[in-house]
C-alpha cells in the first residue's frame, strides 16, 4: 500500500554528488520513517473477522482517528459489516481528528490531561463493560494515549493528577517510570479497561511509541498484565524527589490500586499484536539513507538518555567520521528525556538538535535533523507545535550573524526560541502516528 497523500515522499536526487543542500533529503528521510508506521498503511491487514455480535472500538493516542478511520473502512466497506453493529470512541490529542461515520472522535489534551480526556475515558469504560460474550472488542493504541484517556482512581481529583503529570513531565523520567506511576493512579490503565470488558473477545492492535515496544507501558497498557507495582511507583516518586499531594501518597498506598497481574480473569480473552514499531520505522529511514550513497551508522530505535547528553555522544561520531573522511548517515531512535532547569519552550529533538549547534558551530559538511514522528515535540500541546529541528551550516551562520549563544539557550531549555530565530523549527503538523524520534546526522 502506497503512503498516504499527506506523507507522500517527494522526489530527490539521490546520486552521490547531486546535492550540497541536505535539508530535502533528511525531511524525506523523516517522512519515509513516519509514513512506515501510518495507520493507513499498517492496520487493516491486522484487523480480525466480523464477529457475531458488535465491533466496539475503542482507541486512543496521537493516531486513534486515523486508527479509527482506516477501521471503519475495513469493517464497513470492505467487509460491508452493518453500520449499526460497529460502535466506538477514538480519543486523540487536539487538532488529530479525522472525520468518521460510526465511531466518536474526542479531542482531548496531550502531554497534560483536560475535562475532554476524562470525558473520553469515562465513556470508553461504559462501552467496554457493555461489551456481551459475541461481541469484539477492538482496542487501537498509539503513543499519547496515556495522557488522552484520563481517570483517576477514587480519592484523587482531576487537578491532583494533572500536577502529578506535571512534575514527572518536568522531572527527567523516562516514559516508562512516568507510566508506573499513572498505572498505579488510574482506573483505565495497567489492565483495568481489559477487566471492564472482560465478557468480550478483547483485540488490542498497538503502534509501539516505547522503547523496546513493552506492551504494559504502551499507552500504560490498558488491556495487558502489569509488571510494575505500587511499591514500584512510590519508589519512582523518591528517586526524583517529586513533591505530590497527599492524596498522591495515599493512593500509592492503597492495596486496591494495584494494578491487573498477570493470570487475572480480564485476560482469558485478550489478545495484543503490535503492528508499527519504531525498529520498522528507522529500518526505512535508512534504506533512503543508504540509496542516498551514504555508509549507515545505525544506533538502534531505543536510546534513552537526556537530550542534551546524548547529542554529545553522536556529534563525537559525526567529528571522528568527518575527520576521516567517511560519508555517513548516523541514524537513531528512541526517546530522549529532558530535566528541566529552565523557563524557556521546547521539546527533547529541539534539544538534542540545539546541542548538536552548540557542539558543531565551526565545522562544515554535518547537517542533522530530530523530530518526534507524531509532528509534536514537546510544546503545549496545540497542533502547531514544532515536530523538532534541522542544523546545517546555514543555521551556523545565523548563529554569528545574529550573535545567538546556543549555551545560554541550552541552560534555559529554550530550544524552540533558539529555532524560531535561525528559521530552522521542523513544522509538519499532526502525522497521525507516533513511533517516537528520529534522528539523522549526515556527513559528508
Amino acid at each position: 500500500m502506497p503512503a498516504p497523500q499527506s506523507l507522500a515522499l517527494p522526489t530527490i536526487d539521490l546520486h552521490k554528488g547531486g546535492m550540497t543542500d541536505r535539508r530535502p533529503l533528511l525531511r524525506a528521510i523523516y517522512d519515509a520513517a513516519v509514513a512506515a508506521a501510518h495507520p493507513d498503511v499498517v492496520l487493516a491487514q491486522h484487523l480480525r473477522p466480523i464477529p457475531k455480535g458488535r465491533v466496539i472500538c475503542l482507541a486512543a493516542g496521537k493516531g486513534a482517528a486515523a486508527m479509527a478511520a482506516a477501521a471503519e473502512r475495513h469493517y464497513l466497506d470492505t467487509l460491508k459489516l452493518d453500520p449499526a453493529r460497529l460502535v466506538g470512541i477514538a480519543t486523540t490529542r487536539h487538532g488529530h481528528g479525522l472525520p468518521t461515520r460510526r465511531i466518536r472522535v474526542v479531542e482531548a489534551g496531550h502531554p497534560m490531561p483536560d475535562e475532554a480526556g476524562l470525558k473520553g475515558a469515562e465513556d470508553s469504560l461504559r462501552l467496554a463493560a457493555e461489551a456481551e460474550a459475541d461481541d469484539l472488542l477492538l482496542v487501537l493504541l498509539s503513543g499519547g494515549g496515556s495522557a488522552n484517556w484520563i481517570a483517576p482512581v477514587a480519592g484523587i481529583n482531576f487537578a491532583q493528577k494533572q500536577q502529578l503529570t506535571r512534575a514527572l513531565l518536568r522531572s527527567g523520567a523516562p516514559i516508562g517510570e512516568i507510566n508506573t506511576v499513572r498505572k498505579h493512579l488510574s482506573r483505565i490503565k495497567g489492565g483495568r479497561l481489559a477487566r471492564a470488558g472482560r465478557r468480550a473477545e478483547i483485540v488490542t492492535l498497538a503502534i509501539s511509541d516505547v522503547p523496546h515496544d513493552d506492551p504494559s507501558a504502551i499507552a500504560s497498557g490498558p488491556t495487558v498484565p502489569d509488571p510494575t507495582t505500587l511499591a514500584d511507583a512510590r519508589a519512582i516518586l523518591a528517586k526524583y524527589s517529586l513533591e505530590v499531594d497527599d492524596a498522591i501518597r495515599r493512593a500509592l498506598d492503597d492495596p486496591a490500586n494495584e494494578s491487573c497481574k498477570p493470570g487475572n480473569a480480564a485476560f482469558a480473552r485478550a489478545q495484543f499484536e503490535l503492528i508499527a514499531r519504531p525498529r520498522q520505522s528507522l529500518d526505512a529511514a535508512i534504506k533512503l539513507a543508504r540509496e542516498a550513497g551514504y555508509g549507515i551508522v545505525d544506533l538502534g530505535a531505543d536510546l534513552e538518555g537526556e537530550a542534551r547528553e546524548v547529542a554529545a555522544d553522536h556529534a563525537r561520531l559525526a567529528l571522528a567520521a568527518r575527520s576521516e573522511g567517511r560519508r555517513v548517515a548516523i541514524l537513531s531512535g528512541g526517546e530522549l528525556t529532558v530535566t528541566v532547569r529552565g523557563n524557556g519552550r521546547g521539546g527533547p529533538n529541539q534539544e538534542y538538535a540545539l546541542a548538536l549547534a552548540a557542539l558543531l558551530k565551526d565545522r562544515s559538511g554535518i547537517s542533522a535533523l530530530a523530530g518526534d514522528t507524531d509532528g509534536a515535540d514537546g510544546g503545549g500541546g496545540s497542533a502547531t507545535d514544532p515536530a523538532g529541528a534541522i542544523i546545517d551550516a546555514t543555521t551556523f551562520e545565523k548563529m554569528r550573524s545574529l550573535k545567538l549563544d546556543a549555551q545560554a539557550y541550552l541552560t534555559n531549555n529554550d530550544a524552540t526560541a533558539f529555532f524560531a530565530a535561525t528559521g530552522d523549527l521542523l513544522q509538519t503538523g499532526p502525522t497521525l502516528t507516533n513511533v517516537n524520534d528520529i534522528r539523522v546526522i549526515l556527513v559528508d
